[in-house]
């Protein structure tokens, strides 16, 4: 099975996800999105496939959530996809993507009902 991860190798649900992938055999690509962050189309589609809205990927605890007044503006799905494309640290992590669905994988056992 093809999977593709939007990964930070520092959170521990991102990494619990990873190895439930590696452990079903799954074929993964691992997209470090800090370093390669998604572009608004990309995340729109993500967000679109996940059915949620753009706030429910926001991580509110980053520094940039404050600079940005974004607690002001989670009704604005424009400017939250805006922001996290420019600031990668506010999308909520791992995102996992196989042939049976897209999700936000907290907890990461989440990953196994993509599998």
């Amino acid at each position: 099975m093809k999977a593709t991860i939007w990964h930070n190798n520092r959170c521990s649900n991102s990494r619990g996800a990873l190895a439930l992938l590696q452990q079903a055999g799954a074929d993964i690509e691992v997209i470090d999105y800090l370093a390669t962050p998604p572009d608004p189309t990309t995340l729109r589609q993500l967000l679109d496939e996940m059915g949620i809205p753009a706030r429910d990927l926001l991580r509110s605890k980053e520094p940039a959530y404050v600079e940005l007044g974004l607690a002001d503006r989670l009704d604005d799905e424009v400017a939250l996809v805006e922001a996290m494309a420019m600031h990668p640290a506010l999308i909520n992590r791992p995102i996992v993507r196989t042939p049976k669905g897209t999700a936000l994988c907290r907890p990461p056992e989440t990953v196994r009902t993509l599998l």
